[in-house]
């Protein structure tokens, strides 16, 4: 892996003191998966069933639900005889683990991170991570990383949206991120002006690496391509995208204007750091810590090659456990090996959820997300889609819990308003449930503006 000094400083020095101040033995971990990729299929899956009894022996003992879940259908951890066994244990869903998130903490849990989702699934979901989770995340994420020929300590550039990461730039991680040559961009910022600001951030920071969602890259080399400027000769080596669907469409679009590779990352906040893909193009899941199934509706197993619904064990999260976690997102099991010779398993045609960009009253354009964590955190809400009607009216459909206080109707309004303009109309309609669209996927951010038909109407308002 050819690094420059400081690259290798911040990877071998830097970031394994910072991981090791938080708790965490990523270095070890990673060092650990980087062995582990190049065993063959049998390897891995008696790596895998090692680890699933073992998490199935703590989750019997030390986790109230699973206690009683795994009682109940008399399944013993050492009878697991194999991966198929699994279809002996109940699904996990996210109406059980909102109903249900004390009992899932274990008993043996340190200290656990609350986190959320909601991002494109429009059912807002509040769980914990703890501290082995975590570490095994972040560690193979970097192993994937490293896949491309940098590693941390390169300069990148993030375009992102989470308030999770937003929020947190305080001075400990301004420090951090400095020290790491990581600088991050703001996905929900979109407007011209603004992206004509990250075109020349990008140029004067001349990174090896961009991180961020495939349609906030697409934006920014469209963009730099209307305006003639040229981002294919600063020397970018790949741009990493996740959280959302990767378009083959967008995949060439940033290639060419950022004259690099495309690396598609897939996995979330709940499910975990998934699958991420190589140079020679596979998918490959983390089966280190996954096990990753692919079902049919009736929550059937489906054969490799047969398109499904992903369903996750993550074998690191002991603390708060993820067994036959149901994504809701759709994909199939890869039926070869890869051409680059590691034995991880490949997914295929992933489809995932997509957001769209949503238009301010002024014209600014903005990541759909903007509006998503506007809700998702909101206690009582069990589904809801939004959808952008004209630059004056929005509006938002509404699955209500029990618990859903009357309170919620007015952040709603007052949050899309601080986003979108104080003038526009947000309309809130209470249903049953939420429709799929007519190709049968569900979308959660819908927008039916075009740029330019915002532009003419800020210039008529």
């Amino acid at each position: 892996m050819a690094t420059d000094l400081y690259t290798r400083f911040a990877s071998s020095v830097l970031f394994p003191l910072h991981e090791r101040l938080k708790g965490h033995d990523t270095p070890a971990v990673r060092r650990s998966l980087e062995r582990t990729q190049w065993l063959d299929g049998t390897q891995l899956v008696a790596l895998q069933l090692e680890r699933l009894r073992k998490l199935l022996a703590h989750a019997s003992s030390q986790v109230p639900y699973y206690r009683d879940a795994l009682r109940e259908r008399g399944v013993v951890a050492d009878d697991m005889r194999s991966i198929g066994d699994l279809v002996r244990l109940p699904f996990l869903t996210k109406a059980l683990i909102r109903a249900n998130v004390e009992r899932l903490k274990s008993a043996t849990a340190g200290r656990l991170a609350r986190s959320n989702t909601g991002g494109s699934s429009g059912e807002p979901l509040t769980f914990f991570l703890g501290s082995e989770r975590v570490t095994h995340d972040v560690a193979a994420k970097w192993r994937a990383t490293r896949w491309w020929d940098v590693d941390i300590g390169d300069r990148e550039i993030v375009v992102w949206g989470s308030p999770i990461e937003l929020d947190a730039q305080d001075s400990i991680r301004q420090w951090r991120d400095r020290m790491l040559r990581t600088q991050l961009l703001p996905a929900f910022e979109m407007s011209d002006a603004r992206v004509d600001e990250f075109v020349a951030r990008i140029e004067s920071r001349r990174p090896a690496m961009l991180f961020g969602y495939p349609s906030a890259l697409t934006r920014i080399a469209q963009h730099a391509q209307a305006r003639g400027r040229a981002l294919d000769r600063l020397g970018i080596k790949v741009a990493f995208v996740t959280a959302e669907r990767l378009y083959d469409e967008q995949r060439a679009v940033i290639a060419r204007a950022f004259g690099c590779r495309v690396a598609n990352g897939y996995g979330g906040r709940d499910a975990g750091f998934l699958a991420h893909e190589c140079p020679s193009g596979g998918m490959h899941v983390t089966a280190e810590d996954v096990i990753v199934e692919v079902v049919d509706p009736q929550g059937l197993p489906v054969p490799a090659g047969t398109d499904g619904e992903i369903v996750v064990t993550h074998l690191a999260s002991r603390e708060f456990p993820f067994i036959r976690y149901r994504t809701g997102d759709v994909a199939a099991l890869g039926t070869k090996r890869c051409a680059c010779g590691r034995g991880l398993p490949l997914l295929e045609r992933i489809q995932g959820r997509t957001t769209d960009f949503v238009i301010a009253q002024d014209g600014t354009a903005m990541h759909g997300l903007a509006l998503i964590y506007v809700i998702r955190d909101l206690t009582g809400i069990e589904a809801f889609k939004i959808v952008q009607e004209t630059t004056r009216l929005t509006r938002v459909l509404l699955v209500r819990g029990p618990e859903y206080p009357e309170a919620n109707s007015a952040r709603i309004r007052a949050g899309l308003k601080a986003r979108l303009g104080e003038d526009v109309d947000v309309e809130l309609a209470f249903v049953t449930r939420i429709e799929p669209e007519a190709s049968g996927k569900y979308r959660y951010v819908v927008s039916r503006v075009v740029p330019h038909e915002a532009e003419s109407a800020v210039l008529h308002a």
